[in-house]
């Protein structure tokens, strides 16, 4: 056992990526600011699936981590969107969802943005238009920002969301 100890301590912590943290704590800085400045601290987030295979989701559950925090940031997913500022919706826009997704738009309160994330929605997966897809997202709703990826890591994501902050 005073070997491995020693051997730890020789080496260090080597999981660290330091570039990588000291950036992120830059964009997580902003990105606290900027809801501070234009939503009184706390930015809503009312996220939506549209028909997705789920790893958009999977990758916001990250989001909620000690390692990303976004509620330490002043944003939080609520479960209604009566309580939303902002859509966030993954997946690809089927048939049955679409009319779905329009309600849940309409009861989040004004002013109200869509964000659309992933690559389904935008239509630029794999997926061919048939009468089950309604995509892209676009065409129903007024999507104001897309975060690019299939699915997008946690640190696209948060870049995204300050992309957005810093556009409205």
């Amino acid at each position: 056992m005073i070997k491995f100890w020693n051997k730890r301590l020789e080496l260090g912590v080597l999981t660290e990526n330091l570039e990588l943290d000291n950036e992120l704590k830059a964009i997580q800085k902003e990105i606290k600011d900027q809801v501070k400045k234009k939503f009184a601290g706390s930015l809503a987030i009312r996220m939506v699936d549209s028909g997705s295979c789920n790893a958009c989701e999977a990758e916001c559950n990250a989001l909620a981590n000690p390692y990303y925090d976004l509620e330490r940031l002043g944003i939080y997913f609520v479960a209604s969107p009566r309580h939303a500022d902002v859509m966030l919706l993954s997946g690809i826009m089927t048939f049955n969802m679409t009319p779905h997704v329009k309600e849940a738009y309409a009861q989040i309160p004004a002013p109200k943005w869509v964000i659309t994330m992933g690559d389904c929605p935008a239509m630029e997966g794999v997926f061919e238009k048939t009468y089950a897809i309604k995509a892209p997202a676009k065409d129903h709703l007024p999507v104001a920002h897309h975060i690019k990826g299939c699915p997008p890591s946690p640190k696209e994501i948060i870049e995204g969301l300050l992309e957005f902050l810093r556009k409205i």
